[in-house]
């Protein structure tokens, strides 16, 4: 008996040494099945990748690009092979989801299955975020190891929504390429899929269309890098900036390598006084009198004059090059915050508002777009797009759009989001408070310039529950969320990524994780790690949740 005790007792501190010996998972976004095993796996000095045989060409790109950056960052010898003996082996499985992967690592193998090669690539990220922060960073490690080891796991995975996006705002500051590019490595470590693009503004217009070329010689430049607002004056400095078709294209790539989809925003009617200053000729409802690019925050009432013909020509003008430029299914147009006190006192627009017998000038703007949706549908289907407005339009007559467009919920955002959902709309939730990142996360005194009150903490964003209480004949309707990053305030790189992370993680994990498994105790825990991932990648960040 004595003997039988003893064994017992050795075996359970075998056990309970083992299970200590085993590091922490520290994922985000925390996938949707895992379970840890007891046992690590081990890899050292050579790493070999065992392909399927009939994976697609992008599934080839997807595993070079890992190979490349997992050699970098471990000093291993990675190699492809076809022999089944292979450290890692990725095959197809059909029935998997797009984005769906599953991923088993044991006994010193790694077993990735996946239907598409997005889900590939988010196994692949999963599988490096078992590894130091270097690796996702794509760092050699500064110790020299001849082994590394992580834990055995088990993950079956597949994001809650299909729409996980983030939106910058460059119309009013302009960072430039490597600023975006960085963006995107953020948003591709948490495997968000939609960078919405915010590139004209009444302060700015950022990107080239050679047709119109006054917009970026004239609409892309002002005489202050700060916006006014209250006691704070235009500066008179001269100021601006835009992406070339050879940039967007170069961006475009760069995002698509990453499983990231740009969606364009051309923000018209409203927010165009920058445009309407480079054409007050046609854009202008009075053209008669001065428009420069504005220097101001806050909402011009100098709008295009969407009765004007050459006005509709030029924005499907636009939208055609647009579409040329961003081959995704979506481009954005705003929508939001458009004054009608310049069509009230407008010949053609108090003309246009008797034809289409309305009296509500907000319907001048639904007849605009619905002129636009009717160009779209004249061209071929590879260049036809699918539109996106912020919630506002809702306030018009949207019978004429038809049902294939989507809300973006900001203002009074779940209510919005239902309203769109029941009129037969898609809906992307995206509510001011507090998925509005721009805003300041801490009421410290050492925080950066920017807007509210320091309230939109890691854990408000968090917190948040997106599509609360939902019908179940309306949830399909509902793509997903996005974080937005407004920048009347910031005008430099550094207080972008400052104010972004690590809230960004926040949101990530709201998209991609089922509700039930979220807590933020837990993600508060996973995210200590993150901070190290950051120093490595050079990111500023802030720094009131880290330990």
């Amino acid at each position: 008996m004595k003997t039988r005790f003893f064994l017992l007792a050795t075996l359970l501190y075998i056990c309970q040494a083992a299970s200590a010996a085993v590091p922490s998972l520290s994922l985000i976004p925390l996938p949707e099945h895992m379970e840890q095993c007891d046992g690590t796996s081990s890899f050292a000095k050579k790493f070999t990748i065992r392909l399927d045989s009939k994976a697609s060409a992008e599934v080839e790109a997807v595993v070079s690009r890992f190979s490349h950056e997992f050699c970098t960052a471990t000093a291993m010898d990675v190699q492809r092979t076809k022999k089944s003996s292979a450290t890692m082996t990725l095959s197809l499985d059909a029935a998997l989801a797009s984005e769906a992967y599953t991923l088993e690592v044991a006994g010193g193998k790694v077993r990735i299955s996946a239907a598409q090669p997005a889900g590939f690539f988010y196994a692949l990220q999963t599988f490096k975020q078992l590894f130091p922060r270097s690796v996702m960073a794509g760092q050699p490690c500064t110790d020299i190891k001849t082994v590394w080891t992580v834990p055995d796991v088990r993950i079956s995975d597949a994001p809650r929504f299909a729409w996980r996006g983030f939106m910058l705002d460059e119309g009013r500051h302009f960072y430039g390429k490597e600023a975006i590019k960085r963006v995107l490595d953020l948003m591709s470590v948490y495997k968000m899929n939609r960078f919405h693009w915010h590139l004209t503004e009444d302060q700015g217009w950022r990107v080239e269309i050679k047709k119109y070329p006054r917009l970026t010689e004239v609409g892309a430049w002002r005489n202050s890098k700060v916006l006014g607002w209250g006691d704070v004056k235009p500066d008179g400095q001269r100021y601006g900036g835009f992406y070339t078709h050879e940039d967007v294209k170069e961006i475009v790539a760069y995002a698509a390598a990453r499983f990231i989809e740009i969606v364009p925003e051309v923000d018209i009617p409203g927010h165009s006084q920058a445009a309407v200053a480079a054409y007050p000729e046609f854009l202008a409802c009075d053209p008669e009198q001065p428009h420069e690019v504005w220097l101001w925050q806050g909402v011009s009432a100098d709008v295009i004059n969407v009765a004007e013909p050459r006005a509709v020509q030029f924005a499907c003008d636009v939208i055609d090059e647009l579409a040329a430029l961003f081959p995704f299914g979506y481009i954005h147009l705003g929508g939001d915050e458009c004054p009608t006190d310049k069509w009230e006192r407008n010949a053609l627009c108090q003309a246009r508002l008797k034809e289409i017998g309305s009296e509500k000038y907000r319907d001048l703007q639904i007849d605009f777009y619905h002129k636009l949706q009717q160009h779209i549908a004249r061209q071929p289907l590879e260049k036809q797009r699918k539109l996106i407005f912020w919630n506002e339009v809702l306030h018009g007559n949207t019978q004429p759009l038809g049902k294939d467009i989507a809300i973006m919920a900001w203002i009074g955002a779940d209510g919005a989001a239902r309203d769109a959902a029941g009129r037969g709309f898609n809906t992307i939730l995206s509510p001011q408070i507090p998925y509005y990142i721009n805003r300041r996360q801490s009421p410290l005194a050492t925080e950066p310039r920017s807007q509210g009150h320091g309230t939109e903490t890691v854990e408000a964003v968090y917190n948040y529950v997106p599509a609360k209480d939902v019908p179940a004949d309306l949830q399909a309707k509902y793509l997903g969320v996005q974080a937005n990053f407004w920048t009347e305030w910031v005008e430099d790189a550094a207080t972008v990524e400052y104010l972004m992370m690590p809230r960004l993680a926040a949101v990530a994990e709201a998209g991609w994780t089922p509700q039930p498994r979220r807590s933020y105790p837990d993600f508060l825990n996973r995210l200590q790690g993150e901070a190290e991932l950051y120093e490595l990648m050079g990111v500023s960040y802030g720094k009131h949740v880290f330990e």
